[in-house]
Parts: C-alpha cells; structure tokens; sequence
C-alpha cells in the first residue's frame, strides 16, 4: 500500500511539473494571478460576501492555493502551489512567499479533480508553524486546524479559537467531506529566489519585508480593499 501511495503522489508531481489533463506547468506570477482571481471569485461568492473583508482585515496572514489537485484509484495524493501574505504593522499586506503542498490520502476515488483554498492564519503561532521549513496539517502539536466548506459565515463557530482555517470555494467542504490532514507545506525556494532576484526565505519576504517585485501589488491592493 505504501509503495502505491508514493506512486500516487510522484504521478500529481509529475502532472504538476510537465502538464497532462488538467494543465501544464504554472509559473510563479500565474500562480499570483491565479490567487487574485480565487480572492476576486471569493469576494462575489454569496457565502462568502458578508464576513469576507472583516476575515482578512482581522487576519495575521493568508494562503492562497488556487488549484490544489488531488487524483488517484483508491490511493490518492493532492498538489498545489500556493502564496503565502502576512499583515504589515501599517495594515498592508506583505509581498507573497511561494509554496507547494503536497499529500496522500485514501478512499474511493478516480481520476483528477482541483479545488481552489483560501487559508486564513489567524494567530502568530499558526505563522510561524507554516513558515518552518515544512508544516503539515493536523499532525503540528499546538496548532488547531479547522477545515470548512461552504463560506466564511458558515464557520463562525466552528472555526472559533482555530489557529488556521481553510475555506473551499465550493459549498460541500473541502473534497467533499475529505480532510486536509497530513498534507505538507513547503516553501519553493527556487520560486521564491527566481522571482525576487536573490535566494530569500520566507520569513525575509513576509515578516521582513527585504524585497518586493511590482508585479505583485494588484494581489496585495485587492486584499487591502
């Protein structure tokens, strides 16, 4: 089972470095552009319209995943590249950090599917597990993790005390009812390095503020709104 499983997730690498059904490979200010749409998609959803600005403004910081892929038969694994922005102290947002998420997981399931996340970092302590070299979800002792479908209103409860939230755009909850947990965040370093010029962690990048790259201020300005 384990070896079926390694295969799964080299299959979603695969698919997310060469193309296949779904799409080829994405680049770092596509993966920019692709967040401003999910939090532009996000911002005219109705489940997400009424609490959507206060959750931002009362965040530490956002993970914007637009197209994480999950497929496999019977074992699957998950893939995405997403940006990390944290608050400034004068309420803007920082520059994005680049990440990948990578992840198995098991049950009936065929073919390949994506999903759009949005994550909201709601503590310091949830920033700085995700900004460690490599964070997963649910298995970081002294985070809470909650995932919710549905929209921002909908998990006003649920979500309460959390350190990290993750809303889907769909109404079903984050592949139907399929869990995060597992699942690792990596920064891309190489992503990171190439569109700032110079080798950057994430920290420098999003805490720091050592560099900037203007193509990334429309994602930055929308968030501020």
């Amino acid at each position: 089972m384990k070896a079926f499983r390694t295969l799964a997730l080299a299959l979603l690498a695969v698919l997310s470095l060469t193309g296949g059904p779904a799409r080829a490979q994405v680049s770092q200010q596509q993966t920019i552009n692709q967040a401003l749409a999910t939090i532009e998609r996000m911002k005219t959803d109705q489940n997400f319209q009424k609490n959507f600005q206060a959750t931002l403004t009362e965040s530490r910081a956002v993970l914007i995943v637009p197209s994480l892929y999950k497929g496999g038969f019977i074992v699957g694994g998950q893939y995405g590249n997403g940006v990390l922005l944290a608050h400034a102290p004068d309420h803007s947002w920082s520059y994005p950090a680049f990440y990948s998420m990578t992840g198995g997981s098991f049950g009936l399931q065929i073919g390949v599917v994506d999903t759009a996340i949005l994550f909201i970092i709601r503590t310091d302590k949830g920033l700085e597990a995700v900004m460690n070299n490599q964070f997963k979800f649910g298995a970081d002792a002294g985070i809470t993790f909650v995932a919710v479908g549905g929209g921002v209103g909908a998990s006003t409860t649920s979500a309460m005390g959390a350190d990290i939230v993750a809303f889907s755009l769909g109404g079903i909850g984050l592949y139907g009812g399929l869990s995060l947990e597992g699942t690792a965040l990596s920064p891309r370093e190489s992503w990171n390095a190439a569109y700032y010029g110079q080798a950057v962690a994430p920290r420098a990048i999003v805490i720091d503020h050592t560099v900037t790259n203007t193509q990334a201020d429309r994602l930055r300005d929308f968030l501020a709104r």
